[in-house]
């Protein structure tokens, strides 16, 4: 059984603390304690999804907007630059310099 830790009980997605398996179990811990099933393999410190995200949803770590999804996302999957618009650092979305 994997594990994943949820930083802040805001967030919507947990951070792997050991590699996730395909349909295998992953242990949440932290701000939330359950139990999810991975839907494809995911690797050791990658974000997990927590609870099902509709595009354009806000991402939440840390308590804080990381991003937005690109498309929906399920609880299980695996979140990432694939599926997850950044919203931190883009000077496009400030006004300022690109």
């Amino acid at each position: 059984m994997s594990r994943a830790i949820v930083l802040n009980a805001a967030d919507n997605v947990a951070t792997l603390i050991d590699s996730g398996r395909a349909a295998e179990p992953c242990k949440l811990q932290g701000e939330a304690s359950l139990t999810l099933t991975i839907s494809s393999d995911i690797p050791f410190g990658h974000k997990v999804c927590v609870r099902d995200l509709a595009a354009g949803a806000e991402v939440l770590k840390y308590g804080q907007v990381i991003g937005r999804a690109s498309q929906a996302i399920r609880a299980g999957d695996h979140v990432h630059t694939h599926n997850v618009e950044a919203a931190r650092g883009r000077g496009d979305q400030t006004g300022g310099a690109k």
